[in-house]
């Protein structure tokens, strides 16, 4: 396997360090900045006697080395500042998306595409008017990350081993994703029977807030750990055809009542993609919230025409 990360800032360098350490496959890793994905590229692989793999880590300021690739993970673009929102992002990451997954999928027509970039519902849907075609090939990262977080504080405020924690985030990556208790549970157990509801909104909220926490404590960053991490299941559930059921950002088509839009959800992946859509069996207030979170999204498409 064949897998491109576009970016080599902080999440772009984490994921193909996790990538290659993984033994998913060679990685190549494309920045513009001349020098930078070389550098950290040699770096990751004279890690490589010691990390006990043998996967190829080479850098490039182009996509030539890119061609013949089996997934592109697109994690170039603007990082968020103190007081920015996702939403500050999109014009200014849409142009970036754009550029690169033109010049990727010219050399690698046939393969599946994982964004990353925020706002990452809407730039999924700058790729996959790029790509075009099948859109189970083209889908983002983001409910993996928003239930990691979920689950996370959730172990910490049960003081409970994080493995034992599910949790379920749908919607839009952004203020407006919808945390859903019913389907978080500690070892089967939902946490609405573990947890009073003020606590389970406290910890919902924290979640919604949980790259802006980070944002605010880096000062001059964001998140890449958790990204990264979240990134590489992603990538390992194709390359290794594991079938796992993970929320990601797809293009739905009638799901929930919503059509023709990208939107967190929860998906079975594997090497074709998205290989099923999985409606689960909402409450009118859940269904509404998701459907809110829809339009916020909508919303923001429309505004880059």
């Amino acid at each position: 396997m064949k897998i491109t990360v576009i970016g080599a800032g902080n999440v772009g360098a984490t994921c193909a360090q996790r990538i290659a350490e993984g033994d998913l496959g060679d990685v190549v890793l494309v920045d513009i900045v001349e020098g930078l994905p070389q550098g950290k590229a040699l770096d990751l692989l004279e890690a490589a006697p010691v990390m006990g793999h043998s996967r190829s880590v080479v850098g490039a300021n182009g996509y030539d080395e890119t061609t013949g690739s089996d997934v592109v993970v697109m994690t170039a673009g603007l990082a968020r500042k103190p007081g920015m929102s996702r939403d500050d992002l999109q014009k200014m990451n849409a142009e970036i998306v754009e550029g690169a997954i033109t010049e990727a999928h010219r050399r690698s027509p046939g393969a599946i595409f994982v964004m990353v970039t925020n706002p990452l519902d809407i730039m999924c849907e700058v790729a996959y008017r790029v790509v075009g075609g099948d859109p189970s090939r083209v889908f983002g990262m983001a409910g993996v990350l928003d239930s990691a977080r979920f689950r996370a504080f959730i172990a910490l405020e049960l003081g409970v081993a994080m493995e034992d924690v599910q949790a379920m985030v749908l919607g839009g990556h952004g203020d407006t994703m919808v945390p859903l208790p019913r389907f978080s549970t500690v070892s089967g157990i939902s946490i609405v029977h573990l947890l009073p509801a003020e606590r389970i909104e406290a910890l919902a909220q924290r979640t919604r807030d949980g790259g802006a926490e980070i944002v605010g404590l880096l000062k001059t960053g964001s998140a890449y750990y958790a990204p990264a991490a979240a990134t590489f299941q992603m990538v390992e559930a194709v390359v290794r055809d594991k079938k796992r059921i993970l929320p990601v950002a797809a293009r739905l088509s009638g799901q929930y009542g919503i059509d023709g839009q990208y939107l967190g959800v929860p998906a079975k992946l594997g090497a074709g993609g998205i290989e099923e859509i999985i409606e689960l069996p909402l409450t009118d207030g859940e269904l509404a919230e998701l459907r809110r979170s829809a339009e916020h999204v909508r919303a923001g498409v429309e505004a880059l025409g």
